[in-house]
């Protein structure tokens, strides 16, 4: 069953823009110029945290255009993070996922629409019942044309809700790569409690508002 941990912490609220207090060595992260990842094989690289990376997962690996989805770590401040340490809330990193596509197929732009489609882009610090900074919404920019593509988008979701959206944007700097059993969680699990209950609806949900994007449509 999936942990969802008590958390006694310090809510932090990123934002490019934020003026609240924010810890130095996160702060240094939101600062800091985007890492670029070079196409491998022709494919591209992008990343993006939005609540539990099981469910973000199984969204992307629906979506045509997309080789694979790895889930991970992104956007905090300690090197080599594991499960448990980031269920601490202690260090700067969100469930992450890393995206690997065919630009040719899919855009990155694309990609920020699923993004914003699957999820629920006012709830904050989390998604669904995942609660904690560990699961707060991150879109990850690595050059100045992602990151005007996220920030345009964001703004008009939020003229269209008439709500802030929740989501932070970040330079992209390292994704560290989660442990084997989270791989392809809800694909290899598709009857465990929290994949039955939050997981599967999530992902049919999402694809029931872009059925265009999905494998094998035309």
């Amino acid at each position: 069953m999936r942990r969802i941990l008590p958390i006694i912490a310090i809510s932090l609220l990123f934002s490019c823009n934020n003026t609240a207090q924010v810890n130095p060595k996160q702060q240094a992260v939101i600062d800091a110029d985007p890492v670029v990842v070079p196409l491998q094989n022709g494919k591209a690289r992008a990343y993006f945290a939005s609540g539990c990376f099981w469910c973000v997962e199984a969204v992307y690996e629906s979506v045509k255009g997309v080789e694979e989805s790895i889930s991970g770590y992104s956007g905090g401040y300690t090197d080599n993070p594991t499960y448990e340490l980031s269920n601490t809330g202690r260090t700067g990193h969100a469930e992450a996922v890393e995206v690997i596509y065919d630009p040719n197929v899919v855009s990155f732009a694309t990609l920020v629409d699923v993004y914003f489609a699957s999820q629920n882009p006012t709830q904050v610090n989390g998604q669904g019942p995942d609660r904690g900074s560990q699961y707060r919404s991150i879109i990850f920019y690595q050059n100045d044309e992602q990151k005007q593509i996220i920030l345009e988008k964001k703004e008009a979701l939020a003229k269209k809700l008439g709500k802030k959206v929740a989501a932070e944007v970040y330079p992209f700097q390292k994704f560290w790569i989660a442990e084997a059993y989270h791989q392809n969680y809800e694909r290899l699990h598709p009857n465990q409690s929290y994949i039955r209950n939050v997981s599967i609806p999530r992902l049919r949900r999402f694809q029931a508002k872009m059925p265009e994007v999905l494998k094998g449509s035309h």
